[in-house]
């Protein structure tokens, strides 16, 4: 039976990656408040399958919405904003989640409590802040979006080299055991 520890751990590697990559593309990104979905981000591993690999990584729920983005609702502004000198009221809100596979329903709003904290470290209401991420919706960021694309490349010859070692390994294994000898298969590459 073929061993895939080299496999394996290349696939770790390959994960770890994609985590810091990630958390580092967070923070790039100047969106970074808190910091606890950037802490959660971890890898869990790697599994080998007989059909399939599977990387798996964690984080807070809520990092797909800050990946993808959130589609606002829309709609027509009801009031001006107090911040702004000019007049908004009657006017479309913009969207900043477009394209994204997340969206608010109609009469749905997120909880305000969601918001307390954010607003408050900024001398904002937070309702006010609710209704703008209610109708705007959430830009998408990307973060892990991007980190793992860009470690795609080199996924191909991460699990070519890594399963050619495991190959190398076995073939020895099955020569010592069968035929109780020195001889070592070295790859002539």
């Amino acid at each position: 039976m073929l061993k895939i520890d080299n496999l394996k751990e290349a696939l770790d590697d390959f994960s770890d990656k994609i985590v810091s990559d990630a958390k580092a593309n967070l923070i790039s990104s100047g969106k970074v408040d808190s910091g606890n979905l950037k802490d959660t981000l971890t890898n869990l591993g790697a599994k080998v399958s007989k059909n399939s690999i599977e990387i798996n990584i964690k984080m807070m729920p809520y990092g797909a919405f800050v990946d993808k983005g959130v589609r606002g609702v829309g709609g027509v502004r009801k009031t001006t904003s107090a911040f702004k000198r000019t007049n908004n009221a009657g006017k479309l809100w913009k969207q900043k989640g477009k394209g994204s596979p997340y969206s608010f329903k109609e009469g749905v709003k997120p909880s305000v409590k969601h918001f307390i904290e954010w607003s408050n470290k900024r001398g904002l209401s937070p309702y006010a802040v609710r209704e703008a991420v209610y109708h705007q919706g959430i830009a998408p960021n990307h973060f892990l979006s991007n980190a793992v694309e860009s470690n795609m490349r080199s996924l191909s010859s991460v699990i070519t080299d890594a399963f050619a070692l495991d190959v190398q390994s076995t073939i020895n294994f099955l020569i010592k055991s069968n035929f109780n000898t020195k001889w070592k298969y070295t790859n002539t590459q």
